[in-house]
């Protein structure tokens, strides 16, 4: 063989070897993710295929155990999904409380949770979970509210009429 195709076969060698790679790390990260749906998207079927997260809050007076099997309910105020749960739960998990509860849905629309989160801090929700509880609540509510303003008018931050 020639220097100049002994070459090529290594760079296209080195090119392959780095691809091969990248799919192994894009496919290990792609099975470790999961995504985070509401209540009210699990009530729509907008669900991921195998484990997924469920946030919102703990509905009071749902929860109720038997040994270690804690059966409760996630709500975002505007659908209800019912949870089991097998292990010991965290300290700050409580009724009306926030949660995350990572595990798969079974059949009708019972969650069997694998792992739960509590929050951690009262003054503090995800971003996501915000979101979603008031888009629930703008939801249950009519669609009222949520912008300020009138329209046609300049904003208050300098802008010009």
């Amino acid at each position: 063989m020639k220097n100049w195709k002994k070459r090529g076969a290594i760079i296209v060698a080195g090119l392959a070897a780095v691809g091969i790679a990248s799919a192994l790390v894009l496919n290990a990260l792609n099975s470790n993710i999961a995504l985070y749906v509401t209540p009210s998207e699990v009530a729509a079927g907008k669900t991921p295929q195998g484990t997924f997260r469920i946030g919102g809050m703990v509905k009071e007076g749902s929860v109720k155990r038997d040994n270690l099997t804690v059966h409760f309910i996630v709500t975002d105020m505007a659908r209800d999904v019912p949870v089991s749960y097998t292990g010991i739960l965290p300290d700050l998990f409580k009724e009306g409380k926030g949660a995350v509860v990572q595990g798969k849905l079974e059949s009708g629309g019972h969650f069997k949770a694998s792992e739960v989160l509590a929050k951690h801090d009262e003054n503090y929700m995800p971003p996501e979970a915000q979101h979603a509880l008031d888009q629930a609540k703008k939801n249950a509510g009519g669609g009222a509210g949520g912008t300020s303003g009138t329209p046609g008018k300049a904003g208050a931050y300098g802008a010009k009429p």
